[in-house]
């Protein structure tokens, strides 16, 4: 998924439902200059979104735990 976020970033906000996102970055990809901060953007975004997966499965794990 990482590498389809640097190739096609627009691509990477749609695949996770992320539309109107997905529609901003291909605008913004379009120019040459403007592809470079959307692959970066995407790919922080990406990052963002596993981690916040991580931190809800870590406090999923400590309720159970605690309960």
């Amino acid at each position: 998924m990482t590498i389809i976020a640097i190739l096609f970033p627009f691509l990477s906000f749609m695949l996770r439902g992320k539309i109107f996102t997905g529609i901003f970055c291909l605008i913004l990809q379009i120019t040459i200059l403007g592809w470079i901060p959307a692959a970066i953007w995407a790919v922080i975004s990406l990052q963002n979104a596993r981690a916040d997966r991580r931190t809800d499965k870590l406090v999923r794990a400590m309720k159970k735990n605690n309960s």
